[in-house]
């Protein structure tokens, strides 16, 4: 069975950082292209980041550019997203999912994605 579990989020002051991670089991992730996205109350669900199997490529939504920063473990099937510089407004429950095939995380298409974890709440505040 399919799985992807998301740790690492957490309460964090403005300015600190942290580190997302993203595990895949029942398949490999070396195939997949993989998307952290994230959502705030009352927002829609938005890309953050997508990496291809390739790890030749790597999208940034504006707003993390910079601060937030992409990286697969092939050997630990997992995913990782490095997160600093936080600020208030980086508040939101973070996803990672993964896309067998396609162009869905470049282009943002949430519903294009073929496999969701649950989420993990990242908290940024004094």
């Amino acid at each position: 069975q399919v799985h992807l579990v998301e740790s690492g989020g957490g309460l964090v002051q403005p300015g600190g950082s942290l580190r997302l991670s993203c595990a895949g089991s029942g398949f490999t992730l070396d195939y997949y292209t993989i998307g952290w996205f994230r959502q705030a109350p009352g927002e829609e669900r938005e890309v953050v980041s997508c990496i291809r199997s390739s790890e030749t490529s790597t999208y940034y939504v504006d707003s993390v550019e910079g601060r937030f920063t992409i990286s697969r473990d092939n050997a630990k099937n997992t995913v990782y997203l490095q997160m600093n510089s936080l600020k208030p407004e980086d508040t939101a429950v973070y996803y990672c999912a993964a896309e067998a095939e396609g162009s869905s995380c470049y282009m943002g298409y949430a519903s294009g994605m073929d496999y969701w974890g649950k989420g993990t709440l990242v908290t940024v505040s004094s």
